[in-house]
């Protein structure tokens, strides 16, 4: 067997520097320690973590001060003295899995925590068990640390069920609220239109006596559900219909993931959410423009209740050791995330995942920040995609193409280089002796030294593409065919003399090394229009690709074009699975660690099947935009 060392040049861009050699692992290393890829660079481990393993970097990549009307609000408020400090949170009902334009939410939430040294919780408004679930609860918790986020306190709007319930108790005898008896089909048949002033309900006076007797009773559980409602009593004519006597209690007899079969009532959102902003001192309720037209009902709610001046109303807190810095908060509203060629309901991603549509709620093409972590999405392009969104009063569609170039941004600076063929197609080197084998050294990334360099082995039988050949090549076709010359990455250039074909379908190539082209020599700046990668087929590692796209073929599949529901729009192509090979550094990496397998894209090795043994990479974008190409 012949052995030898292949050193790339300057002139190919992957300068061959020696070094002592370092082992790149850390702890949670998959695979055996000969399976360990040697890197010829000393590595940090500031560089390990940010670059070859997925570790999130919550760092604003912004340094300059924002400007954006949600802060200028916040820096005014605490210039005039209406707070000393700011106290945000973030906070999601359990009722399904993260998306995408959640993260935008937990970035301006955690983030405006950071800028001004507030803390921020997390907060479930779990007040629906019947949509609940403790599955969604872990997945939440899980997604904002992988974003890169911890929270002050962990509170769930259950720990205030008590809360709650004295303060409907105070509003009845105040006169501000009732118990209702009329069905859902009539409280939409009294409450009036845009156009049209609502109808007093017939139970809207009875006495404080017997609404809090028949409340009492609602908590005991003597009624069955729907049998009645505690109801706000505000304005039946206000242009706004929120404020047409607003429900703030319905009988459920549901078991709560937390507070089990205590409750056979439970209080609706916009009452809860407000007061458990009251109660926890939050200065500033952030939240999507949906919720402009609830801000006077929040407001209602956070003034009549008024738990600052009543402290009586939430002994329950303090007494189960929960700090309770009541204050008024303002809430204030904003632009939502809106991605193109998705869909963003919960209700519909769920269906989704209950029809087989997709894999479920973590497949790689699913907006879900579980999907997406899945799919290679670093959390650094998520925030990058916030910054560049930026913070509005008015909605809009943000394209896709978007997106992926946040990805391949963060990508492109942090992923180290390797080899791999997807469609893989036999090429044997001629003219060199079968028993041959050498190093190659490349470089791990062709902008950042630092992160060293890897010795790739080369024997004569290798795989390529099988889209770099062509029988017949189109006008513009730089790769190789018959008779044609190509530079063989960091090996040489190579020449095809001779193709086997079985079925009409290519089998193998053979060509000739030209050996006054491989490096150091002097014919190995002789120029060509094209250079193609490989892997060695003695040395390569099969590994399993998972090719995905966009989930719907057409920009807005929610807007019901043609009268089609989404579901019509789904894209067949959106995923195609593949069998090829990697080089031999690449199979050992730990699940979730990114890579760019160079001419083909970004891929993560998958968090779920990949092993060492048995490689799975998902491709997380394209090098460069092809479905624009693609669809125009």
């Amino acid at each position: 067997m012949c052995a030898a060392h292949i050193a790339v040049p300057q002139g190919d861009g992957y300068p061959a520097l020696r070094r002592p050699a370092v082992q790149l692992w850390a702890p949670g290393w998959v695979g055996t320690p000969e399976s360990r890829q040697t890197i010829r660079q000393p590595l940090s481990p500031t560089h390990l973590a940010g670059r070859m393993t997925s570790t999130p970097v919550p760092a604003d990549a912004n340094p300059l001060k924002k400007n954006d009307f949600i802060r200028q609000i916040i820096r005014e408020d605490l210039a005039t003295g209406r707070h000393a400090a700011i106290r945000t949170r973030f906070p999601p009902e359990p009722n399904g899995y993260l998306h995408i334009g959640h993260a935008k939410a937990i970035y301006l939430n955690f983030g405006i925590g950071q800028e001004f040294g507030g803390p921020v919780n997390l907060r479930f408004d779990d007040t629906n068990p019947a949509k609940e679930d403790p599955e969604y609860v872990d997945a939440i918790k899980e997604d904002v640390r992988w974003l890169g986020f911890e929270w002050a306190e962990l509170r769930h709007a259950s720990d205030y069920f008590e809360v709650f319930y004295l303060s409907a108790l105070k509003l009845i005898r105040d006169g501000k609220a009732f118990v209702c008896d009329l069905n859902a089909e009539q409280v939409r048949e009294y409450r009036g239109t845009l156009t049209e002033p609502g109808r007093n309900s017939p139970f809207r006076d009875r006495s404080v006596e017997e609404n809090v007797d028949l409340f009492s009773r609602m908590r005991a559980g003597e009624f069955p559900d729907g049998a009645r409602t505690l109801r706000a009593k505000i304005d039946m004519a206000s242009g706004n219909i929120n404020l047409r006597d607003p429900a703030i209690y319905r009988i459920k007899h549901v078991e709560h993931q937390n507070t089990g079969n205590a409750w056979p009532i439970y209080p609706m959102y916009d009452y809860a959410h407000s007061l458990s902003d009251a109660l926890e001192g939050i200065t500033h309720s952030l939240c999507t423009l949906e919720f402009e037209d609830h801000r006077p009902l929040y407001d209602w709610f956070v003034d009549n209740v008024d738990l600052v001046r009543h402290p009586e109303l939430y002994q329950s807190v303090l007494d189960a050791g929960l700090a309770a810095p009541v204050a008024k908060p303002r809430q204030i509203e904003s632009s939502r995330l809106n991605i193109s060629y998705t869909v963003m309901s919960k209700r519909k991603l769920l269906t989704l995942v209950e029809e087989g549509l997709v894999s479920g709620w973590d497949d790689p093409r699913m907006p879900t920040l579980q999907g997406l972590r899945r799919r290679g999405c670093p959390p650094a392009a998520l925030r990058l995609l916030a910054e560049r969104v930026g913070i509005s009063k008015q909605n809009s569609l943000i394209d896709y193409s978007v997106l992926e170039g946040c990805i391949r941004e963060i990508m492109d600076a942090t992923c180290a280089r390797r080899f791999a063929v997807v469609d893989p197609l036999k090429l044997i080197i001629t003219n060199l002796d079968e028993g041959h084998e050498s190093e190659v050294t490349f470089q791990n990334h062709p902008k950042d030294s630092a992160f060293g360099e890897r010795n790739v082995l080369f024997s004569p039988e290798i795989w390529i593409d099988r889209e770099d050949f062509a029988e017949v090549p189109a006008p513009g076709f730089h790769r190789l065919a018959r008779d044609k010359e190509v530079r063989l990455r960091g090996v040489g250039l190579i020449k095809c003399h001779d193709v086997v074909t079985a079925d009409g379908l290519v089998q193998e190539l053979r060509c000739t090394l030209d050996p006054d082209s491989r490096p150091g020599m002097p014919g190995a700046s002789r120029k060509v229009k094209g250079t193609i990668h490989w892997v060695s087929a003695k040395h390569g590692v099969p590994a399993e690709f998972r090719l995905y796209d966009r989930l719907f073929s057409v920009r807005d599949p929610d807007n019901g074009k043609d009268g089609k529901p989404y579901r019509e729009f789904l894209n067949p192509l959106s995923v195609r699975v593949a069998s090829g090979y990697v080089e031999r550094s690449a199979a050992p990496v730990g699940p979730e660690t990114r890579l760019q397998f160079e001419r083909l894209g970004f891929f993560v090795a998958d968090r779920r099947d990949h092993t060492a043994g048995k490689p799975v990479f998902n491709r997380t974008v394209t090098l460069r935009d092809t479905w624009t190409d693609r669809h125009g």
